[in-house]
């Protein structure tokens, strides 16, 4: 009954951290380049039942087992792309392909440089300065060319185009200029990377002699274009996601219910006991 009740209860656990990851799929299915995650489960000790005392059957069969229940696992980033939708809005940028833009946060590293951050999320906006920016003021990170100057940077709705490589060609009267680039990065392995909220992401680090550095340094890829006028959608599929919410919280009544009829046959034991 002990091992029952464990089981339950580890089974408990793990199924609403899988509630969690699909109410977070829920709420983020209009959030424009969110990623859907997932949870996976474990299995727990396994038991090998063929000693003495045990009333089984080894025809048929070499080993039995007894299990002790799940946990939950790794939590996995589904990655896949998110239908392109067309905006008509000169300032959205959407990502055709993998990869991330990367915006700078008004946070410093120690060494006095700008912490920078990671999205899909390309629905940005011109601040005061003439500067792309995110939904929360981060600025996208442009690779300027050094012939640029300060005035040449400043950009309004009306007055660049971006091509499908990140090109900004900004636009005056007649004459066009090629001003920067808007790089599209990457890294080797999506476990280097973590969500922080707000639809960012950053690099894992790793405690080395009391410093932390980054697991991985992301690098640019030429395998994504740059869609201007596009927003890409969340790839969240509403259905599917009611789906497992209905298969999981199933799972966790019964689990609820192994627990319950554990509890009773310890109750049924105690009294007997004090007969």
């Amino acid at each position: 009954m002990l091992r029952i009740l464990w089981s339950s209860r580890s089974a408990m656990s793990a199924e609403q951290d899988k509630l969690d990851s699909i109410s977070n799929n829920i709420a983020n299915a209009n959030t424009t380049g969110y990623k859907r995650i997932d949870v996976n489960f474990k299995d727990l000790v396994y038991e090998n039942l063929n000693r003495n005392g045990y009333p089984v059957t080894t025809a048929g069969q070499n080993t039995s087992y007894n299990g002790t229940g799940i946990r939950t696992g790794e939590w996995t980033r589904d990655n896949s792309q998110g239908n392109l939708t067309q905006t008509g809005k000169s300032t959205d940028l959407a990502i055709d392909g993998q990869g991330y833009f990367q915006v700078i946060l008004p946070e410093k590293n120690a060494d006095g440089t700008p912490k920078t951050a990671f999205s899909r999320g390309g629905n940005f906006s011109i601040d005061s300065e003439g500067a792309l920016v995110d939904s929360n003021g981060n600025r996208l990170a442009i690779d300027f060319n050094k012939n640029t100057t300060e005035e040449d940077r400043k950009l309004s709705e009306n007055n660049f185009t971006v091509d499908d490589k990140g090109r900004i060609i900004k636009t005056e009267g007649n004459n066009s200029v090629e001003i920067g680039k808007i790089n599209i990065y990457n890294v080797m392995s999506s476990d280097s990377i973590q969500s922080v909220g707000e639809n960012l992401y950053t690099l894992k680090t790793a405690n080395v002699n009391g410093v932390e550095i980054p697991v991985e340094r992301p690098f640019i890829t030429q395998n994504a274009n740059v869609m201007q006028g596009f927003s890409e959608l969340s790839n969240v599929d509403i259905a599917k996601e009611m789906t497992d919410m209905i298969i999981t919280q199933r799972a966790f009544e019964l689990s609820s219910k192994s627990m319950k009829t554990a509890d009773d046959m310890w109750g049924m034991a105690n009294n007997l006991r004090s007969r």
